[in-house]
């Protein structure tokens, strides 16, 4: 299925793999150079909770604060930075 990425307006490959906010994101994972898969999500998933500062498996937070950070050009790479640590 194709979808398209509200905040970056790319078409995304959805892969089953997807967590609530990853299709928002999916952008950025990409210019990160990381692929969504089954093994790797939950790493990403920390990641971004990390970034934000918001406690593991709080996913309404965690978009609420990443929301934030996808308005400005120095957010969004603040975003892709934490990603290329995986």
């Amino acid at each position: 299925m194709i979808m398209q990425h509200t905040y970056l307006q790319i078409p995304v490959q959805f892969n089953g793999y997807m967590s609530c906010y990853f299709r928002y994101v999916s952008g950025l994972l990409e210019e990160a150079g990381i692929t969504i898969t089954k093994e790797n999500k939950k790493d990403i998933d920390r990641v971004l909770h990390s970034l934000v500062n918001v406690e593991y498996k709080n996913c309404s937070a965690t978009w609420k604060e990443l929301k934030k950070l996808l308005q400005s050009e120095e957010g969004k790479a603040k975003i892709i930075h934490a990603l290329k640590t995986l």
